[in-house]
């Protein structure tokens, strides 16, 4: 009875830890995005895209988008696309100069966890 007494309880405590950190795991991270991270471009996007691991919620995302001397690129509307809430364009209000330009991303997640994070990538 005891060496059944400690089965159940590694057991309970293994499914415990994997239950919990598949929780850790379910924030919205940048999976990938267009341009790409350190990309070198020769023709400036209409907008970029932005893809999460995890769907997200538009009112409380957003993409900033500067040059690396720390002038703001002007954008339209960041917007969730319409069939998957897990993907964020940001409307390029004009044409990018030849730069290397910064993007800074927070979105917060269906699941209520913010989380942020930046790259950056170079129109030749």
């Amino acid at each position: 009875m005891l060496k059944t007494l400690k089965k159940t309880i590694v057991t309970t405590a293994v499914l415990s830890t994997i239950i919990l950190s598949q929780h850790a795991l379910a924030h919205a991270h940048l999976a990938s995005a267009i341009p790409g991270d350190k990309a070198v471009i020769s023709e400036s996007p209409e907008s970029l895209t932005l893809t999460f691991t995890e769907g997200v919620e538009s009112s409380f995302s957003g993409v900033d988008i500067m040059t690396m001397s720390g002038s703001a690129v002007t954008t339209g509307k960041t917007t969730i696309d319409s069939n998957d809430n897990k993907i964020v364009h940001v409307a390029l209000s004009a044409p990018l100069k030849a730069g290397e330009y910064m993007v800074d991303w927070h979105v917060l997640s269906v699941d209520g966890h913010k989380t942020q994070g930046s790259y950056t990538f170079t129109m030749k």
